[in-house]
């Protein structure tokens, strides 16, 4: 997938409807349930995943990557990381 600027906006702006592929639409459809709710997260999510070509081991690393970004986000905004002081 190349990040051209009209793919960068269409990701920005709602990535439901950006032009992706089936993989690419399920993994963010994961991250996006990882990032609001990870109790959700059920069977039916990891079969879409596999279905859409990915193994254990792309799971787990979506998963990862996911989480970590969703921790080190909440690890900065907790400490005031890039915010100008008020």
């Amino acid at each position: 997938m190349t990040l051209d600027a009209a793919m960068v906006k269409a990701l920005v702006e709602d990535y439901e409807h950006a032009p992706l592929s089936e993989a690419e639409r399920a993994m963010l459809d994961y991250a996006t349930t990882v990032t609001e709710d990870a109790t959700r997260v059920g069977p039916g999510d990891l079969d879409r995943l596999r279905a859409a070509g990915f193994d254990d081991r792309g799971i787990l690393q979506i998963t990862l990557i996911a989480a970590w970004f969703n921790y080190i986000n909440r690890v900065a905004d907790a400490l005031g990381v890039g915010r100008t002081a008020k």
